[in-house]
Protein backbone atom coordinates (compact mmCIF):
# COMPACT_ATOMS: atom_id res chain seq x y z
CA UNK A 1 0.00 0.00 0.00
CA UNK A 2 0.99 3.61 -0.38
CA UNK A 3 0.01 7.13 0.47
CA UNK A 4 -2.88 8.86 -1.27
CA UNK A 5 -3.39 12.55 -1.95
CA UNK A 6 -6.44 14.23 -0.45
CA UNK A 7 -7.37 17.89 -0.12
CA UNK A 8 -8.75 19.23 3.15
CA UNK A 9 -10.02 22.80 3.38
CA UNK A 10 -9.71 24.02 6.96
CA UNK A 11 -12.20 26.22 8.81
CA UNK A 12 -10.32 29.34 7.67
CA UNK A 13 -10.93 28.43 4.02
CA UNK A 14 -7.34 27.33 3.30
CA UNK A 15 -7.01 24.20 1.14
CA UNK A 16 -4.29 21.73 2.16
CA UNK A 17 -3.22 19.05 -0.34
CA UNK A 18 -1.76 16.33 1.84
CA UNK A 19 -0.39 12.81 1.70
CA UNK A 20 -2.38 10.37 3.82
CA UNK A 21 -1.09 6.86 4.62
CA UNK A 22 -3.28 3.93 3.61
CA UNK A 23 -1.42 1.44 5.80
CA UNK A 24 -2.22 2.87 9.26
CA UNK A 25 -6.02 2.34 9.40
CA UNK A 26 -6.56 6.08 9.80
CA UNK A 27 -9.65 8.12 9.00
CA UNK A 28 -10.09 11.70 7.77
CA UNK A 29 -10.59 13.03 11.32
CA UNK A 30 -7.28 11.51 12.44
CA UNK A 31 -5.49 12.96 9.41
CA UNK A 32 -6.90 16.41 10.21
CA UNK A 33 -5.58 16.04 13.77
CA UNK A 34 -2.20 14.68 12.67
CA UNK A 35 -1.66 17.61 10.29
CA UNK A 36 -3.04 20.06 12.89
CA UNK A 37 -5.62 21.44 10.44
CA UNK A 38 -8.03 22.23 13.28
CA UNK A 39 -7.24 23.55 16.77
CA UNK A 40 -6.76 20.83 19.35
CA UNK A 41 -9.97 20.00 21.16
CA UNK A 42 -12.20 21.14 18.27
CA UNK A 43 -12.22 17.95 16.22
CA UNK A 44 -12.61 14.32 17.22
CA UNK A 45 -13.99 15.21 20.63
CA UNK A 46 -15.62 11.76 21.00
CA UNK A 47 -12.51 9.94 19.77
CA UNK A 48 -14.02 8.89 16.46
CA UNK A 49 -17.08 7.07 17.75
CA UNK A 50 -19.63 9.01 15.58
CA UNK A 51 -21.05 10.56 18.75
CA UNK A 52 -20.25 14.29 18.53
CA UNK A 53 -20.10 15.57 14.90
CA UNK A 54 -17.04 17.72 15.69
CA UNK A 55 -15.38 16.17 12.61
CA UNK A 56 -18.26 16.93 10.25
CA UNK A 57 -17.03 17.77 6.78
CA UNK A 58 -18.49 18.54 3.39
CA UNK A 59 -17.46 16.22 0.57
CA UNK A 60 -16.56 18.43 -2.40
CA UNK A 61 -15.34 15.79 -4.86
CA UNK A 62 -17.24 13.05 -6.65
CA UNK A 63 -15.20 10.44 -4.78
CA UNK A 64 -17.11 7.22 -4.16
CA UNK A 65 -17.34 6.76 -0.39
CA UNK A 66 -18.65 3.83 1.65
CA UNK A 67 -22.36 4.05 2.41
CA UNK A 68 -23.29 6.01 5.53
CA UNK A 69 -24.05 3.76 8.51
CA UNK A 70 -26.96 4.29 10.93
CA UNK A 71 -24.79 5.83 13.68
CA UNK A 72 -23.35 8.45 11.34
CA UNK A 73 -26.75 9.28 9.88
CA UNK A 74 -28.26 9.64 13.37
CA UNK A 75 -25.44 11.95 14.53
CA UNK A 76 -25.72 14.15 11.45
CA UNK A 77 -29.48 14.44 11.99
CA UNK A 78 -28.70 16.21 15.29
CA UNK A 79 -25.70 18.26 14.13
CA UNK A 80 -25.51 21.93 13.12
CA UNK A 81 -24.62 23.24 9.64
CA UNK A 82 -25.52 19.92 7.98
CA UNK A 83 -25.65 19.88 4.17
CA UNK A 84 -26.52 17.27 1.53
CA UNK A 85 -22.82 16.43 1.23
CA UNK A 86 -22.09 16.21 4.99
CA UNK A 87 -20.17 13.24 6.37
CA UNK A 88 -18.34 12.56 9.60
CA UNK A 89 -14.58 12.51 9.01
CA UNK A 90 -14.18 9.74 11.58
CA UNK A 91 -16.27 7.46 9.38
CA UNK A 92 -14.20 7.95 6.20
CA UNK A 93 -11.30 5.50 6.25
CA UNK A 94 -8.10 6.36 4.41
CA UNK A 95 -7.92 3.75 1.65
CA UNK A 96 -6.62 3.75 -1.91
CA UNK A 97 -10.27 3.95 -3.05
CA UNK A 98 -10.58 7.58 -1.91
CA UNK A 99 -7.54 8.93 -3.79
CA UNK A 100 -8.27 12.55 -4.73
CA UNK A 101 -10.93 13.08 -2.05
CA UNK A 102 -11.68 16.75 -1.37
CA UNK A 103 -13.44 17.81 1.83
CA UNK A 104 -14.09 21.04 3.69
CA UNK A 105 -14.34 21.09 7.46
CA UNK A 106 -17.75 22.23 8.71
CA UNK A 107 -17.81 25.25 11.04
CA UNK A 108 -17.07 24.50 14.68
CA UNK A 109 -20.33 24.08 16.56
Amino acid sequence: MSDITITITDREGVAHKIQAPTDMNMNVMEVVSAYELAPEGTIGVCGGMAMCASCQCYVLSDTELPEMQDEEEAMLSEAFDVRENSRLGCQIRITEDIEGLEVELAPES
